[in-house]
């Protein structure tokens, strides 16, 4: 995306930029250039290309109807998908750890069942012999499976989604930098499928008409406001979940870890043992 948005500003048009790209292997040019030469028009082509490049095409789209330059638009674009794509990275590196502790803990259970056999104790035998150690099996198996089910749904909700904040307002700001008014701009936004502006955009809108001030550069610096308070929200978000991990632990993975573990072999050790009168 870069790449492209620095061909552009050398000079080179749309066209060829895209040629040159797909020419050296770049995948994603090669599906847009294979596109366009179908037929499809550019700015659908690059919606098309997969994943994450519809806000590039609603910026080549917004670029286009209002005369913005296209090399600055698109480099703003790749900058705000580049740092929207590390903020993802380092929130899922920050919650890997947590969550390997929590698959690896949701296993005790199991490993005690292994360990008492290994020392001797017949803790199979018992579980499925007995119909007590049948009911703490089976009770401890559905202990297992819940935690497993609370801890994913616990690291789900921390996972960042995947949408990139403050793409709204550097779409606006592409739109705006074009020389149309606020509200032109704001229904060529929501017709390429920016979304309405929300509350921190409209108000950014306000203030631009109230102080007499240009909106664009506004509406980008409160983009990368967004993506920075969502990188720290999502640090925050993984701090808390090793502190949340601990709930699943303590109501399921601890008794499942008795159940399956400390009981049959107890039971073991009583029924093998003869009563002294």
């Amino acid at each position: 995306m870069l790449r492209l948005a620095v061909l552009l500003q050398a000079g080179v048009s749309p066209d060829r930029a895209w040629r040159h790209l797909a020419a050296v292997g770049d995948a994603h040019a090669a599906l847009v250039v294979a596109r366009v030469d179908a037929g499809q028009d550019v700015a659908a082509a690059i919606t098309d290309a997969g994943a994450g490049w519809e806000d590039v095409g609603a910026a080549w789209t917004i670029a286009q109807t209002v005369g913005a330059p296209l090399a600055d638009s698109l480099r703003g674009i790749a900058s705000a998908l580049q740092d929207a794509a590390q903020t993802r990275d380092e929130v899922r590196v920050a919650l890997a750890e947590p969550a390997g502790t929590a698959r690896l803990m949701s296993w005790l259970p199991l490993v005690a069942v292994a360990l008492g056999a290994s020392l001797g104790f017949d803790t199979l035998h018992v579980v499925f012999a007995d119909p007590v150690g049948l009911v703490c099996a089976a009770a401890g198996i559905g202990l297992i499976v819940a935690a497993r089910r609370w801890n994913a749904a616990l690291v789900r909700r921390a996972d960042p989604d995947g949408g990139v904040p403050g793409m709204t307002a550097d779409l606006m700001a592409i739109a705006l930098s074009g020389g149309v008014d606020r509200a032109r701009a704001e229904a060529i936004v929501a017709r390429t499928g920016g979304g309405a502006a929300d509350a921190d955009t409209v108000g950014i809108l306000t203030l631009s008409q109230t102080a007499g001030v240009p909106a664009a550069e506004l509406l980008r610096a409160s983009a990368a406001l967004a993506r920075h308070r969502a990188r720290t929200d999502g640090r925050l978000r993984a701090a808390r979940l090793s502190s949340r991990l601990l709930v699943p632990l303590g109501v399921c993975t601890l008794p499942a870890f008795l159940l399956l573990g400390v009981a049959p072999t107890l039971l073991g050790i009583l029924t093998s043992t003869p009563l002294s009168v």
